[in-house]
């Protein structure tokens, strides 16, 4: 996933379903992915995943959503911006190891 952009990976994740498509140069891309792959547009939310330090950024010109009190490129509402980070940690972050 990091061949396009080589420091980053464009994401769009599935908060309904626990997945994401990554990849590419455009979110859009990653979202009709999710599309025809049965996923709902109202469950996708656009990011860019950092694996250098696993850190995320919520900002995707897919995540304009008017209709879903979203009007900006950033996700604005908290409880989403988790869920896309806990689903990019789960399936494409590194892991912590246990300690003790």
């Amino acid at each position: 996933m990091l061949q396009t952009l080589e420091l980053y990976i464009k994401i769009a994740v599935d908060i309904e379903r626990g997945i994401l498509a990554g990849g590419g140069d455009k979110h859009a891309y990653c979202e009709a992915a999710l599309l025809e792959d049965g996923s709902r547009q109202q469950d996708i939310w656009g990011a860019d995943w950092i694996p250098y330090d696993q850190s995320i950024a919520y900002e995707s010109i897919i995540n304009i959503r008017p209709s879903q009190n979203n009007r900006s490129m950033l996700i604005q509402d908290p409880a989403i911006r988790e869920c896309v980070k806990q689903i990019a940690q789960e399936l494409i972050g590194g892991y912590e190891p246990e300690i003790g």
